[in-house]
């Protein structure tokens, strides 16, 4: 067996081990990135390696196979990849204003670098340093909206119930109101999906930036049915939603922008398809047309909005030919 293999059953029997499920050969395929029949073979390693594997076979009928009171568990494979990780997840909490989440990840990488050796831990802190002191952080232009913490961690604690949130929204001092928050949507400007008894039982966006106050209540409240905060946020072009003017999204561009559009990625439902004269056509469907607007104005004259009619004439008279370069 080569080292290649060797480090991939170890890694194989770890996840084996620390999954209570046991592990499925879906779930091996997505993380070595390997064909159904390389699955299917590492599985027969794993219970030819080891003595002690359950394989089961659950209620989704798929076979899991799982190591019984391993004494791997107990390896200690090297740690500066996974420290690594945490120092990076960590600095995005922050950045998020997520304090409760970065507190949780610094308190994670201390447990982690405390198990090491002394001589381990010090080369693996300076590894960690040395990766993100290279990595740069590219800033979105524009402003990007402030948001207090203190709300932020209100809010992550009510989501986790699911709890009720009671909040002041808007100007200082303003009335309360009490939300049954379904996720957040974070970006430039942050949003809260909540539904508001008091208005009906529809969702709502509210700016995070602009909640003054937030406490969770002892009260908790059911999910709308079916809810996902992914399919939610993929009716949207950016966070803003407008359901009267969700709907086909067309653009075209040129055949000199064609090749530098095909490598973006617009929106997670986009289909896009290359023309005889070298033009590219994207469609998805979508709200949000100033947001799109804002994003399409950077392209300048190697774009056009066939669809919709709305969007077309809100871009049609700010398409600039004198841009040095495309996106």
């Amino acid at each position: 067996m080569s080292f290649a293999k060797a480090q991939d059953l170890l890694r194989l029997a770890l996840m084996a081990s620390s999954r209570h499920g046991g592990i499925s050969l879906a779930e091996i395929r997505a993380e070595f990135d390997v064909s159904h029949r390389t699955a299917q073979r590492m599985t027969d390693a794993l219970e030819a390696t080891f003595a002690n594997v359950e394989i089961t076979d659950g209620a989704d009928r798929r076979r899991r196979w799982r190591l019984l009171d391993p004494a791997i568990a107990r390896l200690e494979p090297r740690q500066e990849t996974t420290i690594e990780a945490l120092e990076i997840a960590t600095i995005s909490a922050r950045d998020d204003n997520r304090l409760r989440h970065a507190r949780a990840l610094e308190e994670m990488r201390d447990r982690l670098m405390a198990r090491l050796p002394a001589r381990d831990a010090l080369r693996a802190e300076a590894d960690a340093e040395a990766v993100l002191a290279s990595l740069g952080h590219v800033a979105r232009p524009g402003p990007r909206a402030a948001q207090r913490p203190e709300v932020m961690d209100a809010v992550i604690e009510a989501l986790r119930g699911p709890f009720r949130l009671e909040i002041s929204y808007g100007a200082q001092n303003s009335k309360q109101r009490i939300v049954e928050p379904h996720g957040v949507l974070l970006g430039l400007r942050s949003y809260l999906v909540a539904r508001q008894p008091a208005r009906g039982p529809e969702l709502l966006n509210f700016r995070m930036d602009r909640i003054q106050t937030a406490n969770c209540l002892d009260e908790s409240f059911a999910f709308e049915d079916g809810f996902s905060i992914d399919t939610y946020a993929a009716k949207a072009f950016g966070a803003y939603q407008d359901p009267a003017q969700y709907g086909e999204v067309v653009w075209r561009f040129s055949p000199a922008a064609a090749e530098r559009a095909a490598g973006f990625q617009f929106h997670p439902n986009q289909s896009a398809e290359h023309q005889p004269d070298g033009s590219l056509i994207v469609r998805f469907h979508a709200a949000g047309w100033l947001e799109m607007a804002w994003f399409l104005y950077q392209w300048g004259d190697a774009v056009v909005v066939l669809e919709p009619a709305g969007l077309r004439q809100l871009t049609e008279g700010y398409r600039r030919s004198d841009f040095d370069a495309l996106p």
